[in-house]
């Protein structure tokens, strides 16, 4: 009997229903209940710091209706009480712990390559890994040839050949409602494994 793979549980932005989004608090709370990895986004300040945040504004979560690229680390920190964490601060809170970093708001080489330059910096490139759509990966890719990635795809139709041999990710990413037999079959046919985003409801 071939053996079954386990499943890798992967918070998403930590523990949003205990803390919120994205903070240190999230993460931890997400890895103290048993997640396996968790999935933070990040974006960089005006001053090119990557901080944890999904949104381009601190408006829904920090009531600043303020673009993150127009404000500097420091300016972030004091309208949010310093709890917007950086991602250096991030991988420290979670040292030796799995995160899956997505790149949100399609970032360019520059930015992507900052955040890759941090990871490393931090020690941390053995337990990262990088999700977002295809420019984004390829850029990863150029930054660090070594990278883990989970190259988000949103169409039923295949990845191109040519793209899967470019950005060599080790995960596809797909949203839950794609996801059936024979698509697995087929991501696992392009010698990749499967990652799901975000099965919060159970099908009947």
């Amino acid at each position: 009997m071939t053996p079954v793979r386990a499943v890798t549980a992967v918070a998403h932005r930590g523990d949003p229903y205990r803390y919120r989004e994205n903070t240190i608090g999230s993460l931890r709370s997400a890895l103290d209940r048993g997640a396996d990895a968790v999935e933070t986004d990040v974006r960089l300040t005006r001053d090119g710091v990557p901080v944890l945040l999904h949104d381009e504004t601190l408006k829904r979560l920090w009531r600043h209706d303020r673009p993150l690229r127009s404000l500097s680390a420091d300016e972030v920190r004091g309208l949010t009480a310093g709890r917007v964490p950086t991602l250096a601060e991030a991988l420290a809170a979670t040292d030796g712990s799995r995160l899956m970093l997505d790149l949100p708001g399609g970032p360019g080489e520059r930015a992507v390559r900052r955040i890759v330059d941090v990871v490393r910096e931090c020690g941390a490139r053995d337990r990262v890994y990088y999700t977002a759509g295809p420019a984004a990966m390829l850029a990863v890719r150029a930054a660090d040839p070594a990278a883990e990635i989970a190259m988000t795809w949103t169409t039923a139709a295949p990845p191109r050949p040519a793209l899967l041999a470019a950005v060599r990710p080790k995960w596809l990413n797909y949203r839950f409602g794609l996801v059936n037999k024979a698509l697995v079959e087929r991501v696992r046919g392009d010698g990749c494994l499967l990652s799901v985003w975000t099965p919060d409801t159970r099908r009947s």
